[in-house]
């Protein structure tokens, strides 16, 4: 028997996926079922499943980045997706199996046909490795190219503390140096440095969590960074905070 999890924030999804496997995978058993990729982390770690279907569009946290943040990897990745996307066509050529939305029961069956044999011959987590790996390449780019009044500067990422959003501008604080306003909304700049260093722990901040000091905690909750700036945090951010901070 195959141990299942499933990961996707749109619970219909998750209904739709788990009726396909009751009524037609009998080898399949779904241990657990999430919406909250914070909480689908610590259960991956515990449960151990055999495979994931993983959603990789998820506003808080994409299926990238939590791959990136999980303990236990010895498992088959089955993506599911809504986007047939050139990045997804990518990773089905590289052995990584996914599933486009509405799921076709026939390629379902494919997919886990091929996780059954791939427990048989024991090569489970084989896939994943080779998207981490990848992940890993990607992540090797040190530095982003922030576009200032006329020119290109090419910053390191690391250097960077925070951001923060100024209406259609962004003020980027960097280390050691003043501070930089580029004519980009904070969230184009989020999608630009894509690091999983970074967190948006509020609308209006973008902060790099290698510099984390202090999380004080009640009525006006906020970080303090290593230049002793404070950074506000909202209350739906909180949770989901703290646990990267546990395990930077």
């Amino acid at each position: 028997m195959i141990k299942a999890v499933i990961v996707d924030d749109e619970l219909s999804s998750i209904k739709s996926l788990q009726w396909e496997i009751e009524n037609f995978c009998e080898n399949i058993e779904i241990c657990d079922s999430f919406t909250n990729p914070i909480e689908a982390i610590s259960a991956i770690n515990y449960l151990k499943p055999d495979c994931v279907f993983l959603d990789i569009e998820m506003p808080e946290m994409d299926g990238f980045q939590l791959l990136s943040k999980l303990q236990f990897r010895g498992f088959d990745l089955i993506i599911t997706t809504a986007y047939d996307n050139y990045a997804i066509r990518a990773f089905k050529e590289s052995a990584i199996d996914y599933l486009l939305k509405p799921i076709d029961t026939d390629d379902l069956l494919k997919s886990v046909s091929k996780i059954q044999k791939n427990k048989e011959n024991s090569n489970l987590g084989k896939e994943l490795k080779k998207v981490l790996d990848s992940l890993s390449i990607k992540n090797v780019v040190s530095k982003v190219a922030l576009p200032l009044a006329g020119k290109i500067v090419y910053v390191e990422i690391d250097d960077i503390l925070y951001c923060k959003a100024d209406g259609n501008y962004t003020e980027i604080y960097i280390k050691n140096q003043k501070k930089e306003m580029l004519s980009k909304k904070i969230k184009h700049i989020e999608n630009i440095i894509n690091s999983t260093n970074f967190f948006r722990v509020h609308n209006s901040y973008l902060v790099n969590l290698q510099y984390v000091k202090e999380f004080v905690k009640g009525d006006g909750q906020y970080l303090v960074l290593e230049n002793k700036i404070k950074v506000p945090v909202s209350r739906s951010k909180k949770e989901e905070l703290l646990q990267l901070l546990s395990i930077q």
